[in-house]
């Protein structure tokens, strides 16, 4: 199949930064906002059960007691948060992928390397912008969460913690990501040089390589997003012991203390479940907008050539 018969595969080459950054930015706010009551269990269940009334058996179970006890609207605190900070780390993120991707394989398939390597440096990028997101947003999660709103919440950290309480699990969430974003990517890629060796736009593997990574790859790093919720949380309950958990190395004895080695698999089961249909969303969502974008973008090209083209041939003809 050349070129000319699918356009699609000549993407990576062919498509500005900007149309990888606003598919990007599009998939990112689509992912996140679709799964987002499930990241809220997913918080509540890293979390070290501060009060028996937030100590969830199940995804389920965690989402019934949510809804009975505090209302539907508690499953979205903090939407906002992530809404601010999806867009812009998403539209770096995918930009910053497909470049240095296309830097280091120079345009060829097969090489998970380079695709490893691009998933890692980009997730600079983006965890750069998203974790103060990510630490307001879980801050409105947990029980009992005494901020009446997303603003109050950053303002109120800022006043009594500093900025620092907004990177203060960069590191955690680099040494998570880092991994978790390389096996997403590498997964990806391998699945869809069986289920799409052509590269063309396919829906359905979109969905599924992207299921199957964000899967393997949440299994995997899960006992560092308990770390990185503690850091960001600040749980009441942790502080018995110190003013403030800074650090993995801290964060992990704290969880060990509490809850023992099967503290570090609390909401695995939540997180697997958010992170394969996120995941999935996020992939097909961008593959979508990335060739929604290029096609409008090359049938205006086309109207600029076609257009005097016409205009001659009717002036011809008469």
């Amino acid at each position: 199949m050349d070129e000319e018969e699918n356009p699609y595969e000549t993407l990576g080459v062919s498509t500005t930064m900007t149309t990888h950054m606003l598919a990007g930015a599009a998939a990112g706010v689509m992912e996140h906002s679709v799964m987002y009551p499930i990241d809220c269990v997913k918080t509540r269940m890293q979390c070290l059960v501060p009060d028996p009334k937030a100590d969830y058996r199940s995804v389920v179970d965690a989402l019934n007691k949510i809804v009975r006890h505090e209302g539907i609207r508690n499953t979205v605190r903090g939407f906002s948060a992530m809404a601010v900070g999806a867009g812009p780390a998403h539209a770096l993120y995918f930009a910053c992928y497909e470049k240095v991707k296309q830097v280091l394989s120079g345009g060829k398939q097969g090489n998970h390397f380079a695709h490893g390597c691009a998933g890692c440096t980009a997730t600079l990028l983006h965890d750069a912008i998203m974790n103060p997101a990510d630490v307001v947003k879980q801050r409105m999660q947990i029980y009992g969460s005494p901020y009446q709103s997303t603003l109050i919440c950053f303002r109120e950290i800022l006043r009594t913690e500093g900025i620092g309480a907004f990177y203060r699990s960069y590191t955690t969430q680099l040494t998570m990501n880092i991994p978790f974003q390389a096996i997403q990517f590498i997964t990806y890629e391998v699945v869809q040089d069986y289920l799409n060796k052509e590269r063309a736009y396919d829906p359905g593997s979109h969905i599924a390589a992207g299921a199957l990574a964000g899967a393997v790859a949440a299994a995997t790093t899960m006992p560092l997003d308990v770390c990185k919720t503690l850091l960001n949380t600040q749980e009441h309950c942790a502080r018995n012991h110190l003013t403030y958990i800074n650090g993995m190395a801290s964060a992990f004895r704290t969880i060990y203390e509490f809850c023992g080695i099967s503290g570090f698999f609390r909401g695995l089961q939540a997180r697997v479940i958010y992170q394969m249909p996120s995941t999935a969303i996020s992939w097909s969502v961008y593959e979508f907008f990335k060739y929604i974008i290029h096609k409008r973008k090359q049938q205006s090209s086309e109207d600029r050539y076609i257009g005097p083209a016409v205009r001659i041939a009717a002036a011809t003809s008469r």
